[in-house]
């Protein structure tokens, strides 16, 4: 068994990665990692400085590990600011660190890819040598973001801390259509959820979906561009360009949704899903304006009806937005794990994600209390 450091997923053979990571992620396909490094979203000059780890019998790729160096934390969605800032008030370097993810995707996904699932001795080396690595470029931490649930009782046994989170998805219980799922809220809610659609409908705003195989460079622009506008008035940038998705339209077509809103016939706003046989995840949106309740049709119940119709079972929208519970969603916890090579700094974080931990656990209690089910038909 020999561990390799690879400076680039181009290096990794992609039929050998896909076939270990599978297709219930579209976001960790060899197509979609590759995209992001020679589009420039993701380099060392971006901060992200691939680290992919594989493992090879001879010469077949038994397991691997999608890892950055990191010299910073944007675009991770698990914020550890608060622990770079400690690092540097005591006079320690918290960056470089090393980061198992996908790029600028807070979704749940395998983050130790196996040929065998219960190969716990390539889950073993993967994690033994992202330590190692650590060590030997002078990491603080490695961090272990969005595995899933299965993965961690092997992240515990190698003595990662476990850290929980929050987010809110949306599950599938058979719905013939979107008012057999409406069926299931509080009289109140479900009038509040038809209103927010009639307004939109009344406004003379009409939706068509587009496949990311269907999409041409000048739709892109457009898209592209109704994106960038609101990242922008949010002081922010896209963290993929426009090179990124459409050649994710390219190569990978057929996991690509853009669902376009139009008035009078032009475009107005829109959303950017990836999907999988059984899961839609919502990712980017953006208009050219305000219009009320929008954005809700557009990410939300655009979505849903879409997975009723397709019959996905998952529809995860994205990190955060306590908005979506009334919209149908519901908490669910996620995870992440992590390794500090300062003893005391370990230590003092264990504590801190324990106490961490309790309070999403209280969070989770109360925001359940306000999802719009009625009695019995909790999602």
């Amino acid at each position: 068994m020999k561990v390799a450091v690879h400076d680039s997923i181009a290096e990794i053979d992609s039929a050998a990665w896909n076939a270990l990571a599978g297709r219930e992620f579209p976001f960790l396909r060899h197509e979609f990692l590759e995209l992001a490094e020679t589009t420039g979203s993701v380099s060392p000059d971006a901060g992200w400085t691939p680290r992919h780890l594989a493992i090879y019998d001879g010469t077949r790729l038994r397991a691997a590990m999608p890892l950055y160096e990191k010299s910073h934390s944007w675009g991770e969605f698990v914020f550890d600011w608060a622990w770079a800032q400690a690092y540097q008030r005591a006079g320690f370097p918290y960056y470089p660190k090393l980061v198992a993810a996908v790029p600028f995707t807070p979704a749940p996904s395998t983050r130790l890819l196996r040929a065998q699932p219960d190969d716990d001795e390539s889950a073993s080396a993967l994690l033994d040598a992202a330590t190692g690595l650590a060590a030997e470029t002078g990491c603080s931490s490695v961090h272990i973001l969005f595995p899933t649930p299965d993965e961690l009782p092997v992240l515990e046994q190698h003595g990662l801390l476990v850290r929980k989170d929050c987010q809110f998805h949306w599950h599938n219980r058979g719905y013939g259509n979107f008012d057999d799922f409406l069926a299931t809220f509080t009289s109140a809610k479900r009038k509040k959820a038809r209103r927010d659609r009639r307004r939109v409908s009344e406004a003379g705003i009409r939706f068509r979906r587009v496949r990311g195989a269907d999409m041409r460079s000048d739709d892109w622009s457009i898209v592209y561009g109704l994106i960038a506008r609101t990242f922008m008035l949010r002081g922010s940038l896209p963290y993929f360009n426009q090179a990124f998705f459409e050649g994710l339209g390219e190569r990978l077509g057929h996991n690509l949704l853009v669902i376009q809103a139009e008035k009078d016939g032009q475009p107005i706003a829109a959303a950017v899903f990836y999907e999988s046989d059984t899961a839609l995840y919502g990712r980017y949106w953006g208009s050219d304006g305000h219009y009320d309740a929008l954005h809700f049709e557009t990410c939300y119940y655009q979505g849903i009806d879409y997975c009723i119709e397709t019959g996905k079972t998952l529809f995860e929208p994205g990190t955060q937005g306590e908005h979506k519970i009334a919209r149908g969603f519901s908490p669910v916890t996620t995870w992440s794990a992590h390794w500090l090579a300062h003893p005391e700094f370990a230590g003092a974080i264990e504590r801190y994600l324990n106490e961490e931990g309790r309070h999403i656990e209280r969070y989770m209690d109360t925001v359940d209390a306000h999802t719009p089910y009625k009695a019995g038909d909790d999602d």
